[in-house]
């Protein structure tokens, strides 16, 4: 399955359908049906939708539309009708205007102050009342239809990019790991080393050959010393995180916040790998993963 990112957007644009009489047809004002379709990241599926009156009855199967396709991510839903080009200056139905002039009289019966209906006021009630008899639902459904395609379409695009990315990170941490790996045996004997010679300087410097016991003491705190600094087993659990990460990105899917929970035990072991290092090379590796592990944060945040 393919990799999904939460951020994409599209849209769709197409002319109402409904049953008009040939001579409301011929008087009603044309219009376009038009859908945005914006996505974000965001821990959950959080639908929001903006639709003009006309098309609020239709909000609950447009959500059924949406959560049938899309698992998470912000989305917001934007639907509008324009009039098409000349739709403003259609010819109102005689029906209209007759309409028009009683609700006219009537209000000016009780509001003798009120302002008569122009030309444009008429004109534009009329491309309302036009408007407001086309049947859009087949319509908005056949408009989202498509424009939710090309979102999954923009969603998968971007879904493989980031995918190619974290395929780059994993293949430098790799590397760094194989750098790290044989830099450990080697550090914990110096250190192990170290700490003996330090000791023993220490010992002569009061004077005397120190007891036995006391030298199996300190043999017993350089064990422990070294332990302490030993990320053998850091690096280890790194490697098994990152053929989990390589694992998944190649099952695809709904991947997030599964790569999200494995993205911060990396950096945990890298934080600890850190914490522990010390030369001055363990500590550059460390600073490194740390660099590109955050790089891979980011943009595990915007997979689905």
């Amino acid at each position: 399955m393919p990799v999904y990112s939460m951020t994409g957007y599209a849209s769709g644009q197409n002319g109402p359908t409904g049953s008009h009489s040939e001579a409301e047809t011929r008087h009603a004002a044309t219009g376009r049906l038009g859908v945005e379709i914006r996505s974000v990241n965001s821990r959950f599926l959080d639908l929001t939708f903006k639709l003009p009156e006309e098309l609020r009855q239709h909000e609950p199967g447009l959500r059924e539309l949406l959560v049938g396709k899309l698992k998470r991510g912000k989305v917001e839903l934007r639907a509008s009708i324009e009039s098409a080009a000349g739709a403003g200056i259609g010819e109102p139905s005689t029906r209209l205007l007759q309409r028009l002039n009683g609700l006219q009289d009537s209000i000016k019966s009780w509001l003798p102050e009120a302002r008569a209906l122009s030309v444009a006021d008429v004109l534009r009630l009329a491309a309302g009342d036009n408007g407001a008899r086309g049947d859009w639902g087949p319509g908005l459904t056949e408009v989202t239809e498509k424009a939710l395609k090309a979102l999954l379409s923009a969603r998968e695009r971007e879904g493989a990019r980031l995918a190619k990315m974290l395929q780059d990170h994993l293949a430098q941490l790799r590397k760094l790991t194989a750098q790290a790996l044989p830099l450990v045996p080697v550090l914990v004997e110096q250190q192990r080393t170290r700490f003996l010679e330090r000791w023993q300087e220490a010992m002569g410097l009061s004077g005397g050959t120190p007891p036995e016991a006391a030298q199996d003491r300190a043999l017993t705190e350089a064990t422990a010393f070294a332990i302490r600094i030993d990320v053998a087993e850091e690096l280890t659990r790194l490697d098994s995180h990152l053929d989990e990460i390589e694992r998944l990105v190649k099952k695809g899917g709904e991947i997030g916040k599964r790569l999200d929970f494995l993205i911060q035990e990396l950096h945990r072991e890298a934080n600890t790998l850190g914490s522990k290092s010390a030369t001055l090379e363990l500590t550059r590796i460390g600073v490194d993963m740390k660099v590109l592990i955050e790089q891979m944060r980011e943009q595990v945040q915007n997979i689905e």
